[in-house]
Order: structure tokens, then C-alpha cells, then sequence
């Protein structure tokens, strides 16, 4: 069941659920779904100086990303085959009974604009910004301005709350992010080794 924006609004009222800040209500919550505004970070893939991507090294991030922050009001260029990482300005807090979907605004799909790659998923439980995996699929640069609508979430009712909700119980990597994060696939467990993070 997705909530309406009548429920969303009772949510948001209730303090359950949070999205924050709101600026605007009027123009952010829509018929079903919640606009997220873009972020002032990016992070930028840097292709020329590494091989190849280690999903079991912990600490090769530094070596193909570079953070770019952008003023609101001025432009994040992204161009043609680009992906970079952003994040949305509003900080959100899911309760253990909703799980919300990112999805991307149509009016930036027809610029060929995708805000995410496979992470669409919001677990209950989760708080923090949400990370944005950007995507230019045309053949055309494409202006991104911090603070304009860039993504939206639907939330769908679980049948009951989360026994074991995303969080520091779960050892949830991700919860309570600031700003786009880079993966922290390397400390899975599946890359362990004698219980040692592989390099």
C-alpha cells in the first residue's frame, strides 16, 4: 500500500516520519511521493589514474574520488556517460513500518538524467541524507543546480513493523550519512578474511 499524500502528510505531522527541511510542502508533496531536492556535494569518479575498482579494499576510495562542492545557485555540469554521486539536501528518518522508494523526477528523465543505478531502496529504520547515483544517459551536458527538485520517494506500508530495522543494532554502514558516501562494500562480511577487512 503507498501512502497518499493525505497519509504522508499525517506522517509528517505524527513526527514518525521525517523529512527535513521541508521548504515548501505545497510544491514538494505530491499526489503520492515526496520531491527531494539536490545537494551541494558531489563525488567524482576519476577514471585516469587507477586500473581498475576493488570492491573488497577498504581503503581505495581516496584514490578515484574527488569531492566537488557547488554553491546554490551555480551549476554541477553533468556531461554525457557521466556518474557521479550526489546527495539530497533534505535529511529524512524512515519509521520501521514504511520502506520508501527513491525514484527519479520524469522532468529529468526526458534530459536523460537517472538519480540512481540499483540503490533505490530506503530501509525502515534508516536516517541520514540519501546518496544519489547520477547518471547522464543522453548525448547532451545537462545543468544540475543545488536545491532544485532532483529525485522523489514513494513509501509503501509493511504488512508489520521491521523486527530488525536498518540501523547501529544491524551494523548499518550507511545510517546516519552526511553527504553522498562513496561504498563501503569492502566491509561486508563476504570479504572478510580471519576476521580482517581485505586490502
Amino acid at each position: 500500500m503507498i501512502l497518499s499524500d493525505r497519509d504522508l502528510r499525517r506522517r509528517l505531522e505524527e513526527g514518525d516520519l521525517v523529512i527535513d527541511p521541508i521548504d515548501d510542502p505545497e510544491m514538494q508533496i505530491q499526489p503520492a511521493s515526496i520531491d527531494l531536492r539536490l545537494g551541494s556535494e558531489f563525488l567524482e569518479f576519476q577514471r585516469a589514474n587507477i586500473p581498475c575498482i576493488h570492491p573488497n579494499s577498504t581503503e581505495e576510495v581516496d584514490d578515484y574520488v574527488t569531492e566537488t562542492y557547488v554553491e546554490e545557485g551555480d551549476e554541477f555540469i553533468l556531461h554525457p556517460g557521466d556518474f557521479v554521486l550526489g546527495t539530497t539536501k533534505e535529511r529524512v528518518e524512515i519509521p520501521d513500518d514504511l520502506v520508501a522508494h527513491v525514484e527519479g523526477r520524469s522532468s529529468l528523465g526526458r534530459l536523460a538524467i537517472v538519480v540512481h543505478a540499483t540503490a533505490g531502496l530506503c530501509d525502515p529504520g534508516y536516517q541520514g541524507q540519501i546518496t544519489l547515483e547520477l547518471s547522464n544517459l543522453g548525448t547532451a551536458p545537462v545543468a544540475l543546480t543545488p536545491g532544485m527538485r532532483a529525485s522523489q520517494l514513494t513509501f509503501t506500508k509493511m504488512t508489520s513493523p521491521a523486527e530488525r530495522p536498518y540501523g547501529s543494532e544491524r551494523g548499518s554502514k550507511y545510517q546516519d550519512q552526511k553527504g553522498p558516501q562513496a561504498s563501503r562494500i569492502g566491509s561486508d562480511p563476504e570479504f572478510e578474511r580471519d576476521g580482517e577487512t581485505t586490502e
